[in-house]
């Protein structure tokens, strides 16, 4: 007779674990290789913090076609990164500000968004500058930030690949 105690029921998985990790972990399984995981995620969260609201979904749309990259996993990452879009919109236009010597430009969301939707003309004329500043001083940060990630992430997907493949080949 087993007297055993009864094996306690699994932990309950986490968001991350739900909408993140499972997702890539499934990509890997289906011939994904762990190099063209890396280079989604790597940019995929560049386009995810490019500095123009409302333009990060259509590119990453756009980089996923043409580097053949994930779609599902750019676009997971490009929600994710939601929190932090607006402090990376602020840092690329102070740092736009800085290499242009371009005055201080203040930021009011409701008034932006007043001239957005009401007075479009005035909207580019009064922040279509800070927007180009913004953009230049992304391209030059995303040259340096894909492969910094690139190389981060690069030694987890091979790590998660070799550890899936085990469990495969342990499983019956």
């Amino acid at each position: 007779m087993d007297h055993s105690p009864p094996a306690s029921p699994p932990p309950a998985r986490t968001f991350w674990q739900r909408r993140v990790r499972e997702p890539i972990i499934a990509q890997l399984t289906q011939g994904i290789t762990p190099e063209k995981i890396a280079l989604t995620l790597a940019v995929g969260s560049a386009c995810s913090l490019f500095p123009i609201l409302g333009a990060t979904t259509i590119l990453c749309f756009l980089a996923a076609i043409v580097l053949r990259l994930n779609q599902p996993i750019t676009q997971l990452l490009n929600q994710a990164f939601w929190p932090v879009h607006l402090p990376a919109i602020y840092g690329c236009v102070r740092l736009g500000e800085w290499l242009f010597s371009a005055p201080h430009v203040s930021f009011s969301m409701k008034r932006m968004s007043h001239l957005f939707w009401n007075q479009p003309h005035a909207f580019f004329h009064e922040f279509g500058s800070t927007a180009l500043y913004a953009t230049v001083a992304w391209l030059l940060i995303a040259p340096v930030f894909i492969p910094a990630v690139y190389f981060l992430a690069l030694p987890i997907t091979r790590r998660v690949a070799r550890l899936k493949a085990k469990t495969e080949e342990a499983s019956p």
